[in-house]
């Protein structure tokens, strides 16, 4: 892989800003996409675009309104409330959003001469998304080299850890306060550690506060 070409989806958040880091030593060349979905915050693309110039990668950005007209979402529309019903999906679930996502992106990998294409989907701390499974990334890869005639490859670095084994592998790349202080995952826009209220700020405190316990553990 040291000699190939990677493209990674990229939200400027923190599993795919630490997907970016590990691509970028894992690969000889590597690229970044960000979609333009109407997302509740123009501040997630503001960040991505920033932290591609930042580390020095070609960045792209597409033009996905459509789904925002035929996926209302607590993640597309401001007037929706960020909610999780036991049994039912979150609000902020986007359907088709990694269909679309991981479909354009093996367009662009074939453009730009791209055998490998990475995403920070994760089966473990999630939603219940059902587009960030495993078994539909696998599906998916078969389906986008049959449409291409390619043998595209995607990879899912951070699918088998938590929230807590994220940060740990963003230590051992050396960014951990990098990802801390510069990526963008709250629901409510605020860069960094965010507002410390939404499912997405908590979820991400918690695996932060686990992982640190661990290493004051390991280093005592």
């Amino acid at each position: 892989m040291k000699q190939e070409k990677a493209l990674v989806v990229f939200s400027g958040g923190q599993d795919s800003t630490t997907c970016l880091f590990w691509a970028k030593k894992e690969f000889r060349e590597v690229e970044a996409v960000t979609f333009n979905y109407g997302q509740r915050h123009a501040a997630e693309l503001d960040c991505a675009k920033e932290i591609a110039e930042d580390l020095n990668v070609s960045h792209h950005t597409l033009d996905m309104s459509l789904l925002n007209q035929l996926a209302p979402s607590a993640l597309t529309r401001k007037d929706e409330a960020i909610t999780h019903e036991e049994g039912e999906l979150p609000s902020t679930f986007v359907p088709g959003r990694n269909l679309l996502f991981l479909s354009f992106a093996g367009v662009l990998a074939k453009q730009i001469g791209a055998k490998h294409i990475i995403t920070g989907v994760c089966e473990t701390d999630f939603s219940g998304y059902p587009d960030c499974r495993d078994i539909f990334v696998k599906s998916l890869n078969v389906s986008l080299n049959l449409s291409m005639d390619a043998q595209f490859v995607i990879h899912t670095p951070l699918m088998w850890i938590d929230k807590a084994q994220t940060w740990e592998m963003a230590d051992r790349l050396g960014v951990l306060d990098y990802i801390r202080e510069n990526t963008l995952t709250c629901y409510n826009g605020v860069k960094g550690d965010g507002c410390g209220e939404c499912p997405a700020c908590e979820l991400r405190q918690r695996g932060l506060n686990q992982y640190l316990l661990k290493k004051q553990g390991g280093e005592e």
